[in-house]
């Protein structure tokens, strides 16, 4: 009998093999670090990582174009594997890993979420996201008996939000304050107000366009945890416009320069890709609102005028 990969649930990947990724990631990372060349590791990474990683290398080639006088070597240790079974492609799985870039060290280090993405047989694992968290943001995943994980659905209906819906609906809370499905934080009500307070200081006016990114190689993905709840990975766009009153210029800084479109004469556009993690309840939890655990971002674009 003859199983097709594309309708048998399979784990997406053997642990050797997740092990192998992390370690080819890793690599191509150090070598385009080092040089500053962002087609050493275009080929490791995909989604928001690739959209924030090769814009940012993009721009350090030009404004170092002897590569990275401060290179050190990225080292990803003590990993752990959460991989889902799965039907069809893209299959995925994420590497909980310490990082030798933290500040501090020990077993309170935050961790290195990477999300390893393949999309078809003829392709290689690419990261896909990236996320910083401490261990207290991480919950227990649901396993089975052999240890393998539950993907969700992007339309999961035990979800108190689809995953398909966040990155909508996170880009119009942070336009408007709605939906208000999501819990305080750095990442929401404290980041809008920050937003605020920078639409009109001395000289200059802000503003922001958020949009959602879920399509392709920027799919939503989450794991199912112990108790029913998912940790969702997705990402969004958003553009900042900067304003000068007459006689003033906004600021612009080597990397951003080294991106921009056009020349600064009284505005200045960043456009950014943004990855974030959330924590989504389960339908009828105590509570319903969705924790963003952590955020990252770069610049990817930028436009003079």
């Amino acid at each position: 009998m003859t199983v097709h990969g594309e309708l048998a649930v399979l784990p997406s990947a053997e642990r050797s093999e997740a092990a192998q990724a992390l370690k080819d990631f890793t690599d191509a990372y150090n070598k385009a670090d080092k040089a500053y060349d962002p087609a050493l590791d275009a080929g490791r990474v995909t989604g928001a990582l690739s959209a924030i990683n090769q814009a940012g290398l993009k721009a350090r080639h030009i404004t170092s174009p002897d590569g990275n006088p401060g290179h050190q070597p990225l080292r990803l240790t003590d990993a752990t594997f959460t991989i889902p079974k799965k039907a069809g492609w893209p299959r995925w799985f994420v590497a909980d890993t310490d990082s030798n870039r933290d500040v501090d060290s020990g077993p309170g280090d935050n961790h290195w979420l990477l999300v390893f993405v393949r999309g078809g047989p003829d392709r290689q694992w690419e990261v896909a996201y990236l996320s910083i968290l401490s261990p207290d943001e991480i919950p227990v995943f649901k396993t089975d008996k052999d240890g393998w994980a539950e993907a969700v659905r992007p339309d999961s209906t035990t979800l108190s939000v689809a995953p398909e819906k966040l990155s909508a609906e996170y880009a119009s809370y942070l336009d408007s304050g709605r939906p208000g499905h999501f819990a305080d934080g750095p990442h929401t009500d404290a980041w809008r107000a920050d937003r605020d307070k920078k639409a009109r200081l001395p000289g200059q006016a802000t503003q922001y366009v958020d949009q959602p990114l879920g399509d392709g190689d920027f799919e939503p993905l989450g794991l199912t945890t112990e108790d029913g709840d998912a940790l969702v990975f997705f990402a969004t766009r958003y553009f900042e416009r900067q304003t000068g009153a007459p006689g003033y210029r906004p600021a612009v800084n080597d990397d951003v320069a080294a991106l921009m479109k056009g020349e600064v004469k009284t505005s200045l556009t960043k456009e950014w890709v943004s990855s974030q993690t959330v924590l989504v309840p389960r339908k009828g939890a105590a509570s319903p609102l969705v924790v963003v655990s952590g955020r990252l971002q770069g610049v990817t674009g930028a436009k003079g005028s």
